[in-house]
């Protein structure tokens, strides 16, 4: 019974892998047809995005059919637990990188970030492709003080976001009002794919710990 525990939460978690890694190409691609105002890889962003929800599914149907079958209880019901929670966060992550990817259609062919704020969204993939980045090796190999790092990359994400707003708000000349909105938007879509990777750390940490991280 125990080894079908194991070979049950093995294949949850490789799926939480493959969905993670998923999201962490589709942001990339996402933020490649952004710069470039690239309407095929944009579509194709958006589309896959139903991918990574059959992903999820799957997850929680074998989380769902792991407890019933097996019963788990303390350490193994809480790894359970805690991997239908990280799909939601890394579904989640999906859908921001759609949304990036969507928005650029929406304004195709006109670019969407404009040319002197084009370096500041360079550095901001970079950093969500780091975080997500980070969240697969700690799903791949779970490790508390990896998941920790989150955390602290997160601040790096913060730090830009509040550097492109600044950008925006001093412009000279100023940003049209729709122009303003969308790059505001497409920083909020960044931030909170941030913020999910660092819940995947969270809730990584609970696993191992059995304690809870705010």
């Amino acid at each position: 019974m125990r080894n079908e525990f194991q070979a049950d939460l093995r294949a949850v978690n490789d799926l939480l892998v493959t969905m993670t890694t998923a999201v962490q190409i589709a942001m990339a691609d996402a933020t490649t047809a952004l710069l470039a105002a690239d309407r095929d890889l944009a579509a194709a962003v958006a589309g896959r995005d139903a991918d990574v929800n059959a992903l999820r599914d799957r997850v929680e149907d074998l989380v769902l059919v792991t407890i019933a079958r097996q019963a788990p209880v303390a350490g193994d019901l809480r790894a359970l637990f805690v991997a239908a929670q990280v799909a939601t966060d890394v579904e989640r992550m999906g859908d921001l990188a759609a949304h990036v990817a969507r928005m650029t259609l929406r304004y195709h062919p006109r670019p969407t970030v404009p040319a002197d704020l084009r370096a500041l969204f360079v550095r901001i993939g970079r950093a969500a492709d780091g975080m997500a980045a980070k969240a697969v090796q700690v799903l791949a190999e779970p490790d508390a003080a990896t998941a920790a790092e989150l955390e602290r990359d997160d601040d790096l994400m913060d730090g830009l976001h509040q550097e492109l707003l600044t950008a925006i708000l001093d412009r000279k000349p100023p940003l049209d009002v729709a122009t303003g909105v969308q790059l505001v938007l497409l920083a909020r879509f960044y931030e909170r794919f941030a913020d999910h990777a660092v819940n995947a750390g969270h809730r990584t940490v609970f696993r191992l710990t059995g304690t809870t991280v705010h």
